[in-house]
């Protein structure tokens, strides 16, 4: 167990949480995978305990990023509705492999993935002027997102955000709408996670990565309003590349 009796300890998983939700409100994507790549890769958690203890911290941050884009006019009601579902059904359904089975198999093939999505976005931010357009494909697309954000400890927001990005839905509208119903998919994960899993050993890093996270939460959805269309493709796509890459080589190396 961490100890977290001191704010010196306390500290690092506060910086952590503040970095990776700043990113995550602003850009649709990484606080789960930021978090779990420091609590798998650093400090030697399971998957399955640290998916748990993420989705657990993202019960709150995404509660307070909810309303702050929903504050800023962020948020697309008809695609939210149409994500909710199939997201909770994927979200439930991944965690329940995630507690049964090692899930690891799959992850290198969908990274590779999202380095792909992430340099498309990249190019296209850079070449293309930003047009808007209604997307076709979002159940499919919701359902997906939420069985390997659970059953890969994150994954939502690259996922889903990224292939909306690709139909050419507006970012401001995706972001926003996308980080929404992460909230209603993060309860429905924790609460199988905490039937499978029991409650014990939620706390220590948990606390840290709560405060950071929640605190920065609010800034996030200011500036995915402010963030140019085309700046933000082209931060999306860096993102994604990065940290999927990173992800690659983990995966690929464990």
């Amino acid at each position: 167990m961490i100890d977290i009796s001191t704010l010196e300890t306390l500290l690092p998983f506060i910086a952590i949480g503040f970095a990776a939700q700043i990113v995550d409100g602003a850009l649709g994507m990484a606080f789960g995978v930021i978090c779990n790549t420091f609590l798998v890769g650093m400090l030697g958690l399971s998957p399955a305990r640290a998916s748990a203890k993420v989705h657990l911290v993202e019960c709150f941050t995404t509660c307070v990023s909810a309303i702050s884009h929903m504050i800023h006019g962020n948020i697309d009601k008809s695609l939210f509705l149409r994500l909710l579902i199939p997201g909770m059904i994927g979200g439930a359904a991944g965690a329940y492999l995630l507690s049964s089975v090692d899930a690891s198999i799959v992850k290198p093939f969908v990274l590779i993935y999202l380095i792909a999505i992430g340099i498309y976005l990249l190019v296209r931010g850079i070449l293309y002027p930003p047009t808007h357009q209604k997307p076709k494909v979002v159940g499919p697309l919701g359902l997906v997102g939420g069985f390997l954000d659970a059953a890969g400890g994150g994954g939502w927001g690259p996922i889903v955000t990224s292939n909306l990005l690709v139909q050419g839905v507006e970012p401001r509208k995706v972001i926003g709408t996308v980080n929404t119903v992460e909230f209603f998919l993060t309860l429905t994960i924790s609460a199988t996670f905490i039937y499978n899993l029991g409650l014990a050993d939620f706390a220590g890093p948990v606390v840290g990565l709560l405060i950071g996270g929640v605190v920065a939460a609010p800034f996030g959805a200011v500036m995915a309003k402010r963030i140019p269309t085309k700046a933000m493709l082209i931060m999306v796509g860096i993102v994604l590349t990065v940290t999927s890459t990173y992800g690659t080589y983990l995966a690929l190396n464990a």
